[in-house]
């Protein structure tokens, strides 16, 4: 007499079902990353007809007017090099001086801002209001105000940059300060330790690398603005760059914008010089 064959047992049906609901699951979060990088690229498809980037029309009548501009342009012109030296050093300067401002400023309202070291959660609020505040404004236009208030020259350059990146640094500071390992913060409260007794021996310690990271990249940054803020009379060498730019002297702009392109490799450098350092 013939015996049936059994079915499959209750523990591999489960296993089965199992395995196929987590392939349902799979299925769907790639439809959705699909959907969801294609939805992406439509929106930047209709950012760059909206801005008239498919405009080929456009850009065929473009072509000689830079065609020409490049040929004015070459060969560089560096008669005036030695007049170029002040505004570097001053564009120096002020990227030296608007980072050192900007830590001084970012800092306490980075350690208000993070959630982690806030006395509050009203006050970490303002705090970050008064960050997204002072980074809303473009670095050129607070240089039109601050030469508008205290005159041509290096000082409105540097309080721009020291205003917008305050927002910008503090932002970072406070986002490092919140991921900060919460262990030690405890250990200190439950040895007694006060709320800046805290901050400078258990969140310090932790991001002081991060910090000084965030610190030399906006350096880095500050250089190139201080170049651009130049152009709006808050010194430095783009003040020498829109002044050959108004003279419809290409050969001497192309100059300009070499040595500014020299001394950022040469600010990067030591900038990535200054990480290995602290690593």
């Amino acid at each position: 007499m013939a015996m049936a064959t059994p079915g499959p047992s209750a523990p591999s049906a489960a296993a089965s079902a199992q395995a196929q609901a987590l392939l349902r699951a799979d299925a769907l979060r790639l439809r959705r990353q699909v959907l969801g990088w294609l939805a992406l690229l439509a929106v930047c498809g209709v950012a760059l007809a909206v801005t008239g980037f498919f405009d080929a029309q456009r850009f065929a009548d473009g072509m000689p007017a830079l065609a020409q501009l490049g040929r004015e342009m070459v060969p560089p012109n560096f008669d005036r090099f030695s007049h170029w030296l002040r505004p570097l050093a001053d564009t120096l300067a002020m990227s030296v001086a608007g980072t050192a401002l900007a830590v001084l400023l970012s800092l306490p309202l980075a350690l208000l801002a993070a959630p982690t070291t806030t006395p509050h959660p009203w006050i970490g609020q303002l705090a970050r209001t008064v960050l997204a505040a002072c980074r809303s404004v473009p670095e050129i236009i607070l240089g039109i105000l601050f030469v508008a208030a205290v005159g041509f020259g290096a000082l409105p350059g540097v309080l721009a940059l020291a205003l917008h990146s305050t927002g910008m640094v503090g932002k970072f500071y406070a986002e490092a300060i919140e991921h900060v390992d919460l262990k030690p913060l405890e250990a200190a409260q439950a040895a007694g330790a006060g709320r800046l007794q805290v901050i400078f021996h258990a969140v310090m310690p932790q991001v002081l690398p991060q910090l000084a990271d965030i610190t030399i990249y906006r350096w880095e940054y500050h250089f190139r603005a201080s170049a651009v803020l130049g152009i709006v009379g808050a010194g430095g060498i783009g003040f020498e760059l829109m002044a050959a730019l108004r003279l419809i002297k290409y050969d001497e702009v192309a100059a300009i914008l070499l040595t500014v392109l020299a001394c950022v490799l040469v600010v990067d450098s030591l900038g990535a010089a200054l990480r290995r350092r602290l690593k």
